[in-house]
């Protein structure tokens, strides 16, 4: 799908959002300025984080928490080096917990994710627009797409 303004990007991410249950997990991918991070504002209202909460990569504290009617877990693994490094962090925790955990960079660590992981990939257009892919072949994962598929198709 193609999302031509930031608005759009959250607007998907909010769809997606309202869908995830927890346990759920949200791989995303895409180059530095791609837009995960909008996805990620979008999910969170999606799950009912108070709109007013700003929404921020975790670049430095690699997680952030926000709370809705089920927790959010944001990563942001980019500056990793190691699979020690995620596991020094605690990061795994974060797979074990009640919530849903969007994981920024996650093509760097594709050993780590769960199979239940709904896959984005975020392409840049141009300056404003946005190829959103999703993908992920776990049942649970083709159910969370396949409604997704109907909240786009009724808007």
């Amino acid at each position: 799908m193609i999302a031509h303004s930031e608005k759009n990007t959250i607007r998907f991410g909010e769809l997606l959002g309202s869908i995830l249950e927890s346990g759920d997990v949200v791989a995303l991918q895409g180059e530095l300025g791609s837009g995960k991070t909008w996805f990620v504002k979008g999910l969170a209202l999606g799950l009912d984080v108070p709109a007013e909460t700003v929404i921020t990569s975790p670049s430095f504290a690699l997680v952030n928490e926000y709370r809705g009617r089920i927790p959010l877990f944001h990563m942001d693994v980019y500056r990793l080096e190691n699979l020690s490094d995620f596991l020094a962090a605690g990061l795994e925790e974060c797979f074990h917990e009640e919530g849903v955990v969007a994981m920024e960079w996650a093509d760097r660590w594709p050993d780590i994710l769960p199979p239940l992981t709904v896959t984005i990939h975020i392409e840049i257009i141009d300056e404003a627009s946005r190829r959103i892919d999703f993908s992920g072949s776990h049942k649970r994962v083709i159910e969370i797409l396949e409604r997704l598929n109907e909240s786009l198709k009724r808007g």
